[in-house]
């Protein structure tokens, strides 16, 4: 028996996994279908049934290539569980965006899989072009993917397992996810979803009854709650209208929308802890603190700078349109209730920057957030200050420094290194976006927040992102959203397994 599993390759380990992600998947197309079906949108129907049937093969076929490796319980490696989490969103960005291109709603197949890419990441930049008047399957898909995106496609594909294997933990660490809230990962994978659900039906019902109030129709307030929910909740930043929250001209329906925002941008680990009754959680958390300090600096600083020039009159103007963005940029939700070339005009160069920094640091690990992430933030600016503590503290002196992530967690070198390691990579992705953009002929300035918010997964845009923005620039958004995403390491190590790939082939010739 030891010898048969030695035979079966990684590649085969790495097929079936993927594939069984990729079924589960696609059993989501059930929704939009149903919906066009519903509506009578057969052109859409036909688009999703041709998906289905695309994806349903291919996940078959590539599970059927690797069963080898699940009937003989083949050692399940972190090369493998990484490659795995990163080779999945590349295929699933390709299958999930037949139905945009197929809809006439895209102008090519890159700016479909940019679209998908960016509700995946819950980024929420839109290249869809008419967004008004897409049809309702296809808004129910789009809506559909940055909610799975933000918990995960391999959280849901988890929550489906019959029964745990070895490598599940690898999958689930490889999409940026290290938080266990039961013993085991399968049964972590389903709470966070039990947290989602609960929180899909609180926060639809709140945003329905208010649509119902601005005077929505029924079942357009529904589809409006859902849409608006399923974006703020997974920080997705997607809407049902060009006018993004604009659309609604209402401060209730964008204050509920800023709650969701701010709670889906907190870990599921304090979420689960309060549940669980540990209320305190909320005060002593470092990714709590820091939230709160680096977002209320920042709202300050915007405000008494846009007070010299009058821009916005009243606090509940000042609320609306400089809370409300700053949050937003900094939850990486990417909601915006200004046109986006009013961030230019508007809030000038010193705003835009501070817009910068709050979409780079981004929300908390372990939630639907992007970016470098508050806990990143706390352990690196305690680590810098704990090591001036050491200098100028005796040599005899112990010191052990920790930080309280909803467990005590001792501040080891170690730990401050790896922070600092993906920090380093935020910083040149989001480096190098800004010298591409503005080499294709973009002011700095302008480059500069539109890279912010690919890297950060934010979805605000300062008028760059468009159908007619070149070709190379829309591969390097979708390439910095799909790192900043996944958090680099799962992709490093499918280019390293794909290398090692090619080094044996050309070693035995």
């Amino acid at each position: 028996m030891e010898k048969q599993i030695t035979k079966v390759t990684s590649l085969k380990i790495i097929s079936y996994y993927t594939g069984f992600i990729i079924m589960i998947v696609s059993a989501l197309l059930i929704l939009p279908l149903i919906v066009s079906l519903i509506y009578q949108e057969w052109n859409t129907l036909s688009d999703f049934l041709i998906t289905c049937s695309v994806s349903a093969i291919s996940g078959l076929l590539m599970m059927i290539y690797g069963y080898e490796a699940r009937q003989q319980q083949a050692t399940f490696e972190w090369k493998h569980g990484l490659t795995i989490a990163a080779l999945v969103w590349i295929i699933l960005m390709f299958l999930c965006a037949i139905p945009y291109r197929l809809s006439g709603h895209n102008t090519s197949m890159l700016d479909a899989c940019f679209d998908v890419m960016s509700g995946f990441t819950t980024t929420g930049l839109v290249l869809t072009t008419d967004i008004d008047h897409i049809s309702m399957g296809l808004n129910v898909w789009r809506h559909l993917l940055t909610f799975v995106g933000g918990q995960g496609m391999i959280v849901l594909a988890l929550s489906f397992l019959a029964r745990e294997t070895g490598g599940t933990y690898k999958m689930y660490i490889g999409e940026a996810k290290d938080i266990e809230l039961l013993p085991n990962v399968k049964g972590t994978a389903r709470y966070i979803w039990k947290i989602s659900m609960i929180y899909l039906f609180v926060g639809t019902l709140a945003l329905w009854i208010v649509g119902l109030l601005i005077g929505l129709k029924p079942a357009s307030a529904f589809f409006h709650a859902l849409f608006i929910f399923q974006s703020s909740w997974s920080t997705g930043g997607f809407a049902p209208n060009s006018q993004n929250m604009l659309f609604y001209h209402s401060f209730i329906y964008e204050s509920i929308a800023l709650i969701f925002c701010i709670l889906g941008s907190f870990n599921f680990g304090l979420h689960y802890a309060v549940w669980k009754g540990k209320k305190k959680e909320l005060f002593h958390n470092i990714e709590v603190k820091s939230f709160l300090i680096t977002s209320m600096i920042a709202c300050i600083i915007v405000t008494l700078y846009l007070e010299k020039f009058n821009i916005y009159k009243g606090a509940i103007a000042g609320f609306r349109r400089i809370v409300f963005n700053i949050i937003s940029a900094h939850t990486t939700t990417g909601f915006g209730n200004v046109y986006a070339r009013q961030f230019l005009y508007d809030w000038n160069e010193f705003g835009i920057a501070i817009l910068i920094i709050a979409m780079m640091i981004g929300g908390s690990a372990c939630s639907t957030a992007g970016g470098i992430k508050g806990l990143r933030v706390g352990i690196l600016l305690k680590g810098f200050l704990f090591d001036i503590k050491k200098l100028i503290s005796s040599d005899r002196a112990i010191q052990v420094k920790k930080v309280h992530h909803i467990k005590d967690i001792i501040l080891s070198d170690a730990l401050v290194k790896s922070s600092a390691l993906i920090t380093i990579c935020y910083i040149i992705v989001f480096i190098l976006g800004t010298l591409i953009g503005n080499a294709l002929g973009y002011p700095i300035i302008e480059a500069a927040f539109e890279s912010a918010s690919v890297t950060g997964n934010v979805g605000l845009s300062i008028g760059i992102t468009s159908t007619s923005m070149p070709s190379v620039l829309k591969l390097f958004y979708i390439v910095a959203m799909y790192l900043g995403r996944l958090e680099f390491l799962s992709v490093f190590a499918l280019i390293a397994y794909i290398i090692g790939g090619v080094r044996r082939k050309c070693f035995r010739k």
